[in-house]
């Protein structure tokens, strides 16, 4: 979960795309000589138009999940705005959403459907978000498998493509690119101090000696890292790993390696100990481009209609009240007995806050008979945001991890950046239930406590170095730079 303090006021930083480059001078005519008595010549030699060669094109294909989906879809923008041409593949059930979310005419979005006979995708569900429910995630990622052929005879079609970047549970399509000749780049989503992590857990072992899961343990190379067994999921967290998931990791890491490099959302100086440490250690190279945020489109000064959510926080602006955003994310499964406890403590801080849950998890929590407890200084909407949205826009964030790399998310938060305070469990270890009185402490302590102000202060100084790093010069920008000019052999329109 993300809670993050959404400001009373904000203004938006605002990239300026590169200036399109100069035309070719034309060259002078050659000088002719005539006689005098004779009429004049037509010259010997006039310029020629040396048209620009094309610009690169990159294929983007996302994981069908909104986690993943959302960054390609700036980073889409960013590679457009720098005169690259840009194709994005997604499935039926995700064109109308992908189209709408890019907002950029010159940026192509083709529709692959599911093949009919796909097994463990049930018909017109082809969204993980909501095919998790039904099938196991090993077993959607499997039916993605059905896609390639289709995914080939659309890339085949496509004017020649530079450049492939897919999801890496996509890992299938590093064949694809293979048998086109096309360099694949990897997205996970991710940042880089999650996987190094990971990687050191499995190459390692530092917790094959540890007597509980919640024992902290050094990290090889980082000695002054604790982490525990339960800051980790299967099966990173077992000393001898097997199984289906296993089998999988393995599967995707003999792809992972074969390609051109990791597409990271993040940027040098937020963590450069770790960016250094991938390269030097771990295959394939980590090129960090973000954050792709700053790419994420402006919202319309006029709306023909505004959500009830945006008037709400318009009420608010107005007001000079700050409010905390709550999201557990599209994916992460919340027990009963957690959405109760954060409830409550939400009611109990007293404190404005804007809470994203599903339809379902709003009537556990009691439904209208919540809103009304809480009305003018809670709403309950629904939404996506991850941690790197929240650097961008300069907020703090109260990181309560469920899933996947959140516990590890979480501690780079807290303890490496140093732009969020943690809720934690009763017991004060990484795994268990979180009460009522954690989060109204921590909520009042990132509102108006000293712990607050300190995190404050500290993710404008991270917001700032966000922005410049993708500005022109800056370590993104420069990075992206190279990445282009590696996948297209160094033949790169300047801006």
């Amino acid at each position: 979960m993300t809670i993050s303090q959404l400001p009373a006021t904000s203004t938006s930083p605002t990239t300026q795309s590169p200036s399109p480059s100069p035309p070719l001078p034309a060259a002078a005519p050659e000088m002719t000589i005539s006689s005098p008595t004779a009429p004049p010549e037509t010259p010997l030699a006039t310029a020629l138009e040396i048209p620009n060669p094309p610009s690169p094109h990159f294929v983007i294909f996302p994981f069908m999940s909104q986690g993943h989906t959302i960054p390609l879809l700036y980073f889409s923008r960013i590679l457009s705005d720098r005169g690259l041409s840009v194709t994005i593949i997604t499935t039926p059930a995700n064109y109308s959403a992908v189209r709408a979310a890019v907002k950029n005419d010159s940026i192509s979005v083709v529709d692959l459907p599911f093949p009919e006979d796909a097994l463990g995708v049930p018909p017109r569900i082809e969204v993980d978000d909501k095919a998790s429910a039904m099938a196991s995630f090993i077993n959607f990622v499997d039916a993605t498998e059905k896609l390639q052929p289709g995914f080939e005879e659309i890339v085949r079609g496509l004017p020649p493509v530079n450049c492939i970047i897919s999801d890496g549970f996509l890992s299938w399509t590093q064949d694809s690119a293979d048998k086109l000749g096309i360099p694949r780049l990897v997205f996970y989503g991710t940042n880089i101090f999650a996987p190094t992590m990971c990687n050191i857990m499995m190459k390692f072992k530092p917790h094959a000696t540890v007597g509980s899961d919640n024992d902290p343990f050094p990290v090889p190379g980082f000695p002054r890292l604790k982490l525990t067994v339960n800051d980790f999921e299967p099966p990173f967290s077992e000393v001898n790993p097997k199984g289906p998931l296993m089998d999988y990791i393995v599967k995707q890491q003999a792809t992972f390696v074969k390609s051109h490099g990791m597409v990271v959302n993040s940027f040098y100086e937020l963590e450069p100990e770790f960016i250094d440490y991938w390269n030097q250690h771990f295959e394939p190279k980590a090129w960090c481009v973000g954050p792709f945020c700053v790419a994420k489109p402006a919202v319309p000064k006029q709306m023909v209609e505004k959500p009830t959510w945006i008037e709400w926080l318009d009420k608010k602006v107005i007001e000079k009240k700050s409010v905390v955003y709550v999201s557990f994310g599209t994916q992460a499964e919340v027990s009963v007995e957690q959405l109760l406890e954060v409830a409550d403590g939400l009611e109990k801080s007293n404190v404005g806050f804007m809470w994203t849950l599903k339809p379902k998890q709003f009537e556990l929590i009691g439904g209208a008979g919540f809103e009304e407890r809480v009305k003018g200084r809670g709403k309950v909407v629904t939404e996506w945001v991850d941690q790197v949205e929240s650097i961008c826009a300069g907020v703090p964030v109260l990181a309560m991890p469920f899933m996947a790399e959140q516990h590890l998310n979480a501690r780079m938060v807290v303890e490496e950046i140093g732009i969020g305070l943690r809720l934690w469990a009763r017991e004060k270890v990484a795994r268990g239930l979180v009460g009522a009185e954690e989060v109204a402490e921590k909520v009042v302590e990132l509102m108006e406590g000293c712990g607050g102000r300190r995190v404050k202060e500290r993710v404008m100084e991270v917001k700032e170095g966000a922005y410049g790093a993708m500005k022109e010069g800056g370590s993104s920008w420069v990075k992206l730079d190279s990445l282009i000019d590696h996948v297209c052999g160094n033949v790169v329109p300047r801006a």
